[in-house]
């Protein structure tokens, strides 16, 4: 897969290993602007690896990987000035308000003074928290921490919000309460979203193309519904697989304890712990 400037996102024969484990062996994956995609594997597979790559908190060490035509392995300040990024771990700090957690990050990301209480508002007032911006974000449930993490990412208003389990542990009314709003942002702005996520309903809901990720590669790359479709005629015109069904014959049984990638799947069970 190839792609230029007017894509999103473009990773061409990404790799990257912990020490003789290749937790990303090759990736080659493009993003289109505007879209919804879902990054999709077991644990292992080498998704967290390859977006940590994205967002340049690694680095690039065979490969390229391009964000709105910048080079995350050149030109990396560019890169962070386009992305939004909310990781598996949760990120809020529980002795700060909502408010000021934002503002935290309005700083962080170099947001100009003059502009950074007025998009603070609106970041808090997108995600449904403007009513308690003042508590301190101790205070708030699970599906409320999630937003907040939300709209730390949405203050500098990116262009690529990259999302890592963005709803892990939250029950199922505020997993949807965190996508509306998600949606809401992106119909407002028209900002390209990458997800990751174990949710297969939401993938199949809420994603416009998603790629199946084994191994450090991507297996399997479409729409949901294509990726149904394809399925369905390996196994019979009678058969009616979900998506679901698609990501076990994509991984097989998944987990690979081997992989560079197990420390993330200890942090995202202690994650679902204090979400839930």
């Amino acid at each position: 897969m190839t792609g230029d400037a007017a894509d999103a996102l473009t990773c061409t024969g990404l790799a990257y290993a912990f020490g003789a484990t290749n937790a990303v062996d090759g990736l080659d994956l493009t993003v289109r602007q505007g879209e919804v995609f879902g990054l999709l594997g077991p644990n292992g597979a080498g998704k967290t690896t390859a977006i940590r790559c994205v967002t340049t908190l690694l680095p690039v060490p065979a490969g390229m990987v391009r964000v709105f035509g910048h080079d995350a392995a050149r030109d990396q300040m560019a890169v962070r000035r386009l992305l939004g990024y909310v990781p598996q771990q949760l990120s809020a700090d529980a002795a700060l308000t909502g408010r000021q957690n934002v503002a935290l990050f309005a700083r962080v990301f170099d947001v100009p003074r003059r502009e950074r209480a007025e998009r603070v508002r609106q970041a808090l007032a997108a995600v449904g928290l403007a009513d308690a911006a003042d508590r301190l974000a101790g205070t708030y449930s699970g599906g409320m921490v999630r937003r907040l993490e939300l709209a730390q990412a949405l203050v500098s208003a990116p262009r690529l919000l990259i999302l890592d389990e963005p709803t892990i542990g939250l029950d199922p009314i505020a997993r949807t309460g965190v996508w509306e709003h998600i949606n809401a942002v992106r119909a407002a702005t028209g900002m390209t979203v990458l997800v990751t996520t174990h949710y297969m309903d939401e993938a199949d809901q809420y994603c416009d193309r998603v790629g199946l990720m084994h191994r450090g590669r991507v297996r399997a790359l479409g729409t949901p519904a294509e990726l149904r479709q394809g399925l369905r005629e390996r196994l019979g015109a009678d058969a009616l697989p979900t998506l679901e069904d698609v990501f076990r014959a994509v991984a097989g049984s998944g987990l690979d304890e081997k992989s560079g990638e197990f420390r993330d799947v200890r942090s995202t069970r202690r994650t679902a712990r204090r979400v839930g």
